[in-house]
C-alpha cells in the first residue's frame, strides 16, 4: 500500500469529480473504490463513518467527505488538498457550459444523453447503498442492523423526514457509546 501524497490526493479527487455525473453520492462511490479499494488508504468502516458523517452535515456530500478524507489523510493541507481537487472540476465543467448555455439547451441530443445517464446515477446509487448496507449488517452489531432496517421501512412506507432518522440514529449511536454495555463495544 503506497502512501498518500498531496499530489496523489489531489489527482484521485480530481479525476473521481471530473469523471462523475450524478451528484455527491456517485463521487462517493467512486471515492470509496478508489480510495479503500484500489488504493488501501482508507478502511471500509473508516469510509463508512466518513460518508455518515458528511451526509449529516449541512453541505454538499461530496465536498464534505472530500473534506473528512483530507484531513484523515494528510490533515490540514490533505483537506484543502482533497476539497480543490473535488470542486474544481465542476467549476471548470460549468463555467464551459455557461457559455455554451442556449446550444445545450435546446440540443435534442444533450437533452437524449442526459436521460441515459439518470439509469447509470441510479445504478452507482444502489450499488453504493448494498455495499455499505452489506458492510453494517456483516459486523453482526444488533443494534446497527436494527437501525438500518427500521429506517429503511420508516423512509420506504412513511413520510417522515430523514434529517428526523439521522438525528434519532445520531442520538441512539451516542447512548449506545457512553452506556456500558456487556461487551465494551457501541452499536
Amino acid at each position: 500500500m503506497e502512501k498518500p501524497t498531496l499530489r496523489a490526493l489531489f489527482l484521485q479527487m480530481f479525476t473521481i469529480s471530473a469523471c462523475t455525473f450524478g451528484g455527491g453520492f456517485v463521487i462517493v462511490t467512486l471515492m470509496k473504490k478508489r480510495l479503500v479499494e484500489q488504493r488501501g488508504w482508507l478502511s471500509e468502516s473508516e469510509m463508512l463513518d466518513m460518508t455518515a458523517l458528511a451526509q449529516s452535515a449541512p453541505g454538499p456530500i461530496a465536498v464534505n467527505t472530500a473534506v473528512l478524507v483530507g484531513w484523515h489523510l494528510l490533515g490540514f493541507p490533505g483537506m484543502l488538498t482533497a476539497v480543490l481537487g473535488c470542486i474544481l472540476p465542476p467549476m471548470i465543467i460549468l463555467s464551459v457550459i455557461s457559455l455554451f448555455y442556449a446550444a445545450f439547451a435546446q440540443n435534442p441530443y444533450v437533452a437524449l444523453l442526459l436521460r441515459g445517464m439518470q439509469a447509470g446515477v441510479a445504478a452507482v446509487i444502489l450499488d453504493v447503498t448494498c455495499s455499505l448496507g452489506q458492510g453494517v449488517l456483516t459486523k453482526g452489531r444488533a443494534l446497527s442492523t436494527v437501525l438500518l432496517v427500521c429506517a429503511l421501512a420508516l423512509v420506504l412506507f412513511t413520510n417522515i423526514s430523514p434529517i428526523l432518522l439521522l438525528l434519532c440514529a445520531a442520538l441512539t449511536g451516542i447512548l449506545s457509546a457512553l452506556l456500558p454495555s456487556k461487551k465494551g463495544g457501541a452499536l
